[in-house]
């Protein structure tokens, strides 16, 4: 069997990485997608009138703003291309910073920005943004307007953990690669790609055939990483299927 490529990222952005994944490569490309993580909008926004830039570190926090009907009128940073995308969609003056959360403070420190600032995130956060920026003078104040609830893996995905073909696997955050490998199980030999250190650090070195740490915190170089093992992993499919 040819290996699989098992995606976690929840809601758009698995699929549209999926979709990226079968043009390069084609549309026989075998994909399981299995999301870890289930998107729930929750809380209110705060009052807006106060506030003159908003900050956004994924699409789903753009996508819970405009459903609760905030102002479109402010302008805005964004970290990724993804982000940036869908606040310009809803018609948000936005700039796109970099991949991960560094690149947004080192950003919005260097501009001269509006505040105070209000960040719209989810109730899991890698870094604490609003306490970094006030602490450096940029007075910001945070808002949780989603959950990233966990998600059992589908029987699918088991399935294919369960057989005997490699298995490359994205892991886009830290906190997938601890829901993902809380969950998996089987013998199939793994190959993960980690979109930063931190995410590696969460993949245990005992169930791991290959591990790659994507050079950017994006999804284009996620991207990179996730067709580089896909070579390896045929090349093991290979040497497994000779013996």
């Amino acid at each position: 069997m040819s290996p699989t490529i098992l995606i976690t990222r929840p809601g758009h952005g698995g699929a549209d990485f999926a979709d990226r994944l079968r043009a390069e490569l084609g549309a026989d490309l075998s994909i399981v997608l299995s999301p870890v993580m289930r998107i729930e909008q929750c809380g209110a926004l705060p009052d807006l009138t106060r506030y003159r830039t908003l900050i956004f570190t994924s699409r789903h926090g753009v996508e819970a703003y405009v459903a609760k009907r905030g102002r479109c009128d402010l302008p805005a940073f964004g970290v990724g291309g993804a982000t940036a995308a869908a606040a310009r969609a809803a018609g948000i003056d936005v700039t796109a910073c970099g991949g991960d959360a560094p690149d947004l403070i080192a950003r919005m420190l260097a501009t001269k920005v509006g505040q105070p600032c209000l960040h719209l995130r989810g109730t899991h956060a890698a870094r604490n943004i609003s306490g970094a920026l006030s602490s450096a003078g940029l007075e910001t104040d945070e808002a949780v307007i989603y959950r990233q609830a966990p998600a059992a893996l589908t029987d699918e995905a088991l399935a294919v953990l369960d057989g005997n073909a490699p298995v490359v696997v994205p892991l886009f955050s830290p906190r997938s690669a601890r829901l993902f490998f809380d969950q998996a199980r089987g013998d199939a030999p793994l190959l993960v790609a980690a979109i930063s250190d931190n995410a590696a650090q969460e993949v245990p070195d005992c169930r791991v055939a290959a591990i790659e740490i994507a050079h950017d915190p994006c999804a284009e170089a996620m991207l990179e990483a996730t067709k580089r093992l896909l070579d390896a992993a045929k090349r093991l499919e290979g040497r497994n299927a000779a013996k």
